[in-house]
């Protein structure tokens, strides 16, 4: 059997749809390679591939043959206990054979080993344990594990900086130049005493001065264009580049002729420059926000401890935080971080969670409960045992669930990507028109007009090439996904992909599971009713009915059990435990037959509730669970257990009411109980004596009725359900993230959370559509307007230029919106 494999890569040299689709498809040529996923605002690709066909170099080498790259790190370790060269050879095979690691020299004679590496696959922290692992100690590591791929990032902008100064050096006193020229405002020796198209010209040197201040920035500044246009073209697509280039160099190389005294007419120098230099502005500006749209992740990445203190064989010290292993017992002081997840062993404090559940509250801590990597130490001294470290942490697992809805495409974005695949071939088409109409048809000139037939078609046509602009396209859904899935982590909203966060925006009808969600979770005992006939006391029901339960793992029957623990009643040992879904429990105590149920049970072994079924009524209509008990076949009593509900439901449920939706309640209580509690909360509608198995196909139900469903419950017992629904809403605690398989998950067990997760994705799909509508109409208008020549090429450079970074600050908007 073929083993899959899946892997992010760090893609640089990317401008637009066209890269994005460009890279795509090389990839998907691959053979072996089962999808293929790019994103172009995290710039990252993520690949699905058999491993058995493929490796990691083979994925790199295509991404580098399509004209692209793949961003790397570089690590330098100083190796100890390295006898001879076999050593260093033996440590080198065990680096490269670590997945992620592209190259690997060890120097017997430096004691250094240098590592070349894919930051998203491999961390530094992860070569350290190699080198461990392999008997060796690395006593050096260059910088933090994250930074490689941040570094490439801040090289490329850095890059973009230093020609973007060349391309301004060059082109604005070539354009004053220029300028002044064309309005007479250059002194007199500049001109010849030669008059065209009712302008003075200038001495013929004039144009050498422009084509040598014009040359740096056609073939600087602009050459990674071309080497952008060609590489697209051989592998027989067209992008964003390819527009620029032939914009650009068709202004240029007209201007050539003109300057060595072959044609008359004027130089386009100017043009060529401020396009190239526009455009250049434009991507640097664009680059700088696209960064700010990743925060989220550097601030999530940011709440790791750096260092942890542990106690190892009685003596306490500090270590690196990817050096803390599982079963380590680690110490932390007040106002410290939890270096990594554990279970207290000794100590009690309280801890600020709101960084990763957005919980305000702080959370009280004692010996046996969690603890959370990241969370803060308000209070005492607390030792803890490490139960997960490095990437098993819950802080690692949110940032990757986090990337990876950041690197999945929602499906709006598959009409810009339709769009995106065609629209370079036909601008081009547009331009050839817009020449050829011009050319032979356009309106015939003046004899003093400043171009002839020729030019003025170039020009027009230049216009068209410039002013498209594919990049906004591709830019418009994933930057506000970024955006929108990074708003929702700070806020404790994981989207498990981009397709959760446009669904929950359509959701009318939202579908919650009582126990745990709307409720605590925690039911108490309230009333012991006996039936007289039994001729037992309440402590004695209660004591066989406990004795029963200790064998439950149902909150009912625990609820029963810390009762009768409270109230010290000595508990037999049953015998014959059996339980049946969704009715109760049964067993042997004592010699006698104990049963604990519903009255669907009670039906089943045809046991008649007898007077008891006015009590059962009278205590079902206070919204409590009336667990019927039988003794030998007889109804024996009642213990009523009620659940109360939790903080923050009743306004939750107001919230999604003010939104305009309908909340219903499932659960597996009598019609009673369960309209008690509707009433108690606000609800519109409760599906009662549900069954466990039976939740999904009620959410069937609901969608029958063409509702969009969104069902709230606590991702395990609710699995099915939430999977049924159209948007599956798993509420937990932040130590399960990684458990539950909702396309979303509310770390805090907040109610809140529910209406806040809709209102994210409903602001985020408007600002999708926001930039859609921009990205398309803004070619819609314009593309005609340089047709019909109403467009400066330079004006239609600097709008493309711009026309992105609106995109990408439109989608940043969403950092300030409230949920």
């Amino acid at each position: 059997m073929s083993a899959t494999k899946q892997l992010t890569l760090p893609i640089t040299g990317m401008t637009c749809a066209n890269c994005v689709a460009t890279v795509e498809r090389n990839l998907k040529k691959l053979d072996g390679v089962q999808n293929a996923v790019v994103n172009l605002s995290s710039e990252r690709a993520t690949v699905d591939f058999d491993a058995d066909k493929l490796a990691l170099p083979d994925v790199i080498a295509r991404v580098n043959r399509a004209g692209y790259g793949v961003a790397t790190g570089s690590a330098d370790l100083m190796i100890k206990r390295l006898s001879d060269d076999n050593d260093a050879r033996r440590l080198e095979k065990a680096l490269t054979q670590l997945e992620g690691v592209l190259e690997a020299q060890v120097t017997f004679t430096t004691e250094k080993a240098r590592i070349r590496y894919v930051p998203t696959i491999v961390t530094q922290a992860e070569l350290r344990r190699a080198v461990t692992s392999a008997g060796f100690e690395a006593l050096e590591l260059g910088g933090e594990a994250e930074d490689a791929e941040a570094l490439a990032r801040e090289h490329e902008i850095n890059e973009q900086w230093r020609l973007l100064i060349i391309g301004l050096i060059f082109t604005v006193p070539l354009f004053l130049l220029s300028m002044s020229k064309d309005f007479g405002l250059l002194p007199a020796f500049f001109y010849s005493g030669m008059v065209m198209d009712g302008m003075r010209e200038a001495k013929p040197w004039f144009n050498w001065i422009m084509l040598a201040l014009a040359l740096p920035v056609q073939f600087y500044v602009g050459w990674q264009y071309y080497v952008g246009a060609f590489k697209a073209l051989r592998n027989k697509s067209a992008n964003m580049d390819v527009l620029i280039v032939m914009g650009s160099s068709a202004a240029f190389l007209y201007s050539l002729p003109v300057t060595f005294g072959w044609l008359m007419g004027h130089v386009y120098y100017e043009t060529a420059a401020v396009i190239i230099t526009l455009i250049k502005l434009g991507k640097y500006l664009e680059a700088r926000a696209k960064g700010r749209t990743s925060e989220a992740i550097k601030k999530l990445m940011g709440l790791r401890a750096k260092t942890a203190r542990v106690i190892r064989d009685g003596v306490e010290a500090e270590v690196a935080i990817d050096d803390v292993r599982v079963g380590d017992i680690v110490l932390v002081k007040p106002g410290e971080k939890i270096p990594v997840d554990g279970v207290v062993v000794e100590g009690r404090s309280s801890l600020d969670e709101s960084m990763l559940t957005g919980e305000s509250l702080p959370v009280e801590k004692k010996p046996g409960d969690a603890v959370i990597g990241a969370t803060l130490n308000k209070l005492g001294l607390l030792k803890f045992e490490a139960t997960k470290v490095g990437k098993e942490t819950a802080l690692a697992q949110i940032i990757k669930l986090v990337e990876d809805a950041q690197g999945s495409k929602a499906p709006i974005q598959k009409m810009a990507d339709q769009v995106s695949a065609v629209f370079v071939p036909i601008v081009i088409a547009i331009a050839l028109l817009t020449f050829g109409g011009w050319y032979f048809f356009g309106p015939p000139l003046s004899a003093h007009a400043e171009m002839n037939n020729f030019t003025r078609a170039l020009i027009y046509m230049v216009a068209v090439l410039v002013i498209a602009c594919p990049c906004a396209m591709g830019l418009a859904t994933p930057t506000a996904i970024m955006v929108g899935t990074g708003k929702g982590a700070e806020a404790g909203i994981l989207f498990r992909n981009s397709e959760a966060l446009e669904r929950a925006g359509k959701v009318n009808v939202v579908v919650l599971d009582k126990t745990g969600t709307i409720t605590k979770g925690q039911p108490a005992v309230t009333d012991i009713v006996i039936n007289p006939e039994a001729k037992m006391t309440s402590d004695e029901l209660l004591r066989l009915a406990a004795s029963v339960e200790k064998g439950s793992e149902h909150p009912l029957g625990e609820s029963i059990w810390a009762e009768a623990t409270t109230r010290g009643l000595a508990l037999a040992e049953p015998a014959g435990f059996k339980a049946e879904a969704g009715h109760g429990v049964q067993a042997e105590v004592e010699g006698r037959s104990v049963l604990v149920g519903n009255k669907r049970m009670f039906e089943a072994h045809q046991i008649a509730l007898g007077n008891l079924e006015s009590e059962l009524n009278r205590l079902q209509a206070e919204a409590k669970t009336a667990m019927l008990v039988a003794v030998d076949q007889t109804a024996a009593g009642i213990i009523a257990v009620a659940d109360t509900i939790k903080d923050g439901s009743v306004e939750a449920i107001a919230s999604l009411h003010k939104m305009g939706l309908r909340v219903a309640m499932i659960t597996g209580d009598n019609q009673k109980t369960a309209d008690a509690i509707a009433k108690q909360v606000g609800l519109d509608l409760a599906l009662a004596e549900v069954l466990p198995e039976g939740k999904a196909n009620e959410v069937k139900k609901l969608q029958a009725a063409k509702q969009v469903i969104a069902m709230v419950g606590d991702g395990v017992n609710d699995a099915p359900a939430l999977a049924q629904a159209d948007v599956g809403l798993a509420i937990g605690t932040g130590t399960d993230v990684a458990l539950a398989a909702a396309p979303i998950t509310l770390m805090s067990g907040d109610l809140r959370g529910v209406s806040r997760a809709i209102q994210l994705s409903h602001k985020t799909v408007v600002t999708i559509k926001q930039n859609l509508f921009w990205a398309f109409i803004y070619n819609v208008v314009l593309i005609p307007a340089a047709m019909l020549g109403f467009l400066n090429p330079m004006l239609a450079a600097g709008a493309m230029a711009f026309s992105s970074i609106f995109v990408v600050t439109n989608s940043l908007r969403l950092k300030n919106v409230k949920i």
